[in-house]
């Protein structure tokens, strides 16, 4: 009987050692199985040109070798997602790292992401849309730029534009077709309008350092771009898009 029990004792922890073994081995085997699932499903996004430009709404482009193009797609799939996020988000999830750490580098960031998601929202599709968006945009962060007097942020905003624009443009894409509020805006439009002129003439009233006709001119280059701003904001959608992209990244003490 002493017997039996040993040898039973012996198969059990045999067993045990065999399962505890396979255990092991799972998490590298699986993590092998899925980087190839996400080559591979990624690889249809790769190209076959030497070289690759991307052309921007706003005249900048960029190049890349195609095997380095190639080497972005594998080593960054948030661009491929199906559900867009967005890339402020992504950006320091993923992209603050390698080439994209500096300050140009996540302008490269942002105008990749832009040229993927594009292609998922629909490039002509919502070009009318896309276009009104990269103004509405790039009139604010040129205001504050004038608020400001300037400064390199305002430079790479403007690159940066691309990215928020289309992610503005998957946000209108899944609510185009269900859109609720339909009603007259310009009663908040113009309250909002208001306040930009109003940080204008607060700006001018504390600026010290120039004469009466730099304060005018600088007035109304503010104001010229406010006026275009009001034109611009045609519904609800383009009113609360230009309130975020403004509070979210214009804010000064």
């Amino acid at each position: 009987m002493k017997t039996i029990v040993i040898a039973l004792l012996i198969l059990t922890f045999a067993r045990c050692t065999k399962h505890k073994n396979m255990k092991d081995k799972v998490p590298a085997e699986s993590q092998q199985n899925s980087s190839s699932y996400k080559a591979n499903r990624n690889s249809k996004y790769y190209t076959k040109l030497n070289t690759i430009v991307i052309a921007t709404e706003i005249g900048d482009t960029l190049q890349f070798k195609g095997k380095d193009f190639n080497k972005i797609i594998d080593n960054h799939g948030e661009f491929l997602f199906e559900i867009p996020e967005n890339p402020d988000y992504l950006y320091r999830e993923f992209g603050n790292r390698l080439n994209f750490g500096s300050e140009r580098g996540k302008d490269e960031y942002y105008i990749l992401y832009a040229y993927f998601v594009k292609q998922k929202n629909g490039i002509e599709k919502y070009s009318d849309q896309r276009k009104k968006l990269i103004d509405i945009y790039s009139n604010i962060n040129t205001l504050f730029s004038y608020i400001q007097y300037g400064g390199t942020y305002f430079g790479h905003q403007q690159l940066r534009i691309l990215g928020y624009a289309e992610y503005s443009i998957y946000l209108y894409s899944r609510n185009n077709d269900n859109i609720q509020k339909t009603y007259d805006i310009s009663k908040q439009k113009a309250l909002y309008i208001k306040s930009l002129r109003q940080v204008v003439d607060d700006e001018i009233n504390i600026d010290h350092q120039t004469s009466d006709q730099q304060k005018a001119d600088r007035s109304k280059k503010m104001n010229t771009l406010i006026d275009k701003l009001n034109e611009q904001i045609t519904n609800n959608f383009y009113l609360q898009r230009a309130q975020a992209f403004h509070y979210g990244n214009y804010e000064y003490y």
